[in-house]
């Protein structure tokens, strides 16, 4: 199954001066097992988007599906829908209450209704995850730890649900390189270990090359492209027009290119622009062998 969006549409403060259309007429289909990554510039609608899909916002026009059943009613299919996906928002540390870490992971897991041995195994399997000892943290304070941890204990909490959806908004704001890179790793590791569904919103064009199978751009509150990281990045114009950037790796081999380097200019992660740069340093060599 999949999350479908059918002509979505969200207006803040209607009827107000300050009415403002945040989405119109989106419509998409979120394929289940892969991760799809959301991008835009700020006020593209990308967090308004994410909010609808497990009904924390309801929409003007239109409706979200979660497994063919709508996340908006009291029926008891339509919680089910609701709690199919689990969100992340950008800043999750600000989400944080309970007494201790412990706590704070094991809220959403009671509320479902786990049992405490489930619960107990659940916390474990989620610090773990974001790299959190459990002997050394599950006890102490989430408001007395650094930044990053508090972030990592937010989303371990979410984690914690075994939702077969997961929502990150901004899952590396803020965090350095080494922070960024472990976290999309375990991100990365979680997917493929639970076949979950992943939607991330991210201004990275470097991790969405990296990691994304499934590529939204939104610009103006609408869908401008969407498809492969392959068949996104190269519309460069679209890109532009969206307020972003291509990956930093195609820029690099398109001044290669500008430069006389005979390089492929279709790459756009680290792997792929490493092996098209030496197939053009090994084409070169080949072309200059046996000349004076």
């Amino acid at each position: 199954m999949s999350i479908e969006i059918k002509n979505l549409k969200h207006i803040y403060m209607p009827r107000t001066p300050y009415e403002r259309l945040a989405l119109d007429d989106v419509n998409l289909t979120i394929p289940q097992g892969k991760i799809t990554a959301i991008a835009g510039h700020t006020g593209s609608g990308k967090s308004t988007l994410i909010q609808h899909l497990n009904g924390l916002l309801e929409p003007a026009e239109g409706q979200v599906l979660v497994d063919g059943v709508s996340v908006i009613g009291k029926k008891p299919e339509n919680k089910k829908a609701r709690r199919s996906v689990g969100m992340v928002f950008q800043y999750p540390e600000h989400q944080l209450f309970e007494e201790t870490v412990a706590k704070d992971i094991a809220f959403g897991p009671r509320n479902y209704g786990c049992s405490e041995e489930d619960i107990q195994q659940r916390v474990k399997a989620a610090m773990d995850f974001v790299k959190l000892d459990y002997d050394t943290y599950k006890d102490r304070s989430p408001f007395q730890l650094s930044g990053g941890q508090m972030r990592r204990v937010a989303i371990a909490g979410v984690v914690a649900l075994e939702t077969p959806y997961l929502v990150l908004d901004e899952p590396t704001a803020g965090l350095d390189p080494v922070g960024r890179e472990e976290l999309m790793n375990g991100i990365v590791k979680l997917h493929k270990k639970k076949n979950n569904t992943v939607i991330m919103v991210s201004h990275s064009m470097d991790d969405i090359a990296r990691f994304a199978d499934h590529v939204i751009i939104m610009a103006h509150g609408r869908v401008l492209l969407e498809g492969t990281p392959a068949q996104v990045f190269s519309r460069e114009d679209f890109i532009h027009q969206a307020g972003l950037e291509v990956p930093r790796v195609t820029a690099i081999v398109k001044a290669l290119k500008a430069e006389g380097v005979a390089v492929a200019t279709d790459v756009y992660n680290m792997e792929d622009a490493v092996k098209a740069i030496w197939q053009a340093l090994a084409k070169k060599k080949a072309g200059g062998a046996g000349k004076c």
